[in-house]
């Protein structure tokens, strides 16, 4: 005669691995705790198995993982802070031949506060690119695939849509439309 044994699940809103792993070994019963679509046991599961659970790997192997993407996206960062006085250079000339002259001036301004940002300068091709297109004339209708097809979070499209406003003339319409 076998015997199942019975868990008692433990809401769990919120936290890392490890803090699901101490209120399991906190508890006097058998215990679970749904995290991330694995169930985790009380009895069975310890920090190693719960990361392999979870992340496919032992805890110290997504650790190392962990540390060598962040090691990466920091010498990324620190490349691109040294790049952006040539790079304000390269999209203030790339501006100039976009922008209708009223807007250089805070073009100028822009491109550097742009590139310091969260997107690092993203939003400044994604801009020029649909300005160009209505400068040349083209439709709102004809345009508004260009920002669709920009890969935009809502963040990145409000502030692409600002920017569109800010040194086009036509950019109030495009943006009344493509919302």
């Amino acid at each position: 005669m076998t015997t199942e044994k019975k868990y008692k699940e433990i809401e769990f809103y919120f936290g890392d691995i490890e803090s699901a792993i101490k209120e399991l070994k906190g508890c006097k019963e058998l215990s679970c705790i749904l995290f991330n679509g694995q169930m985790l046991y009380s009895d069975i599961d310890d920090l190693d198995s719960a990361y392999k659970k979870i992340t496919g790997k032992p805890k110290a192997e997504h650790d190392a993982e962990m540390k060598a993407e962040n090691d990466k996206y920091k010498e990324e960062e620190r490349k691109h802070k040294a790049a952006i006085p040539e790079l304000t250079k390269e999209w203030i000339e790339k501006g100039n031949t976009i922008l209708d002259e009223k807007y250089r001036e805070l073009w100028a301004e822009c491109v550097p506060i742009r590139l310091g940002d969260l997107y690092r300068g993203m939003e400044l091709g994604n801009c020029l690119e649909i300005v160009e297109q209505l400068n040349n004339g083209k439709s709102v209708e004809e345009v508004k695939p260009l920002i669709e097809n920009q890969g935009h979070s809502g963040m990145s499209f409000g502030l692409v849509c600002s920017m569109v406003k800010s040194f086009c003339d036509r950019g109030s319409e495009f943006v009344a439309f493509v919302k």
